[in-house]
């Protein structure tokens, strides 16, 4: 889900307009709640699942994907700091909404 679709759902839900001086708190909060339901695999994601993690664009996306080629996969969630453009200020806000598993072909072959 892109960050536009995020904030138009959430705007959609929230009702931007009944919210007064506590919208921007409430769709912080309601944004991380609907986001953390649907933690992103950073073995099996792709680009456009990638770009809805907070900081992460088009190309930074698209590095993770070359890394996780190139290496195997991830094998903990903290490897996605060795991708160029995440560091670790960026990797903390975005460790809440990660995981790592490996796809079932992988397990079965273990």
């Amino acid at each position: 889900m892109t960050r536009m679709m995020t904030v138009a759902l959430l705007t959609l839900v929230l009702g931007a307009g009944a919210l007064g001086a506590q919208e921007p708190e409430r769709q912080t909060a309601s944004k991380t709640e609907v986001t953390s339901a649907a933690t992103v695999n950073l073995n099996t994601a792709t680009i456009v699942q990638l770009e809805s993690l907070p900081g992460i664009g088009t190309r930074t996306a698209e590095r993770i994907v070359e890394y996780r080629q190139k290496n195997g996969g991830f094998k903990k969630v903290e490897d996605l700091m060795n991708v160029r453009g995440v560091g670790e200020k960026s990797f903390l806000k975005m460790k809440p909404l990660i995981t790592v598993t490996t796809a079932r072909s992988e397990r079965a072959a273990q």
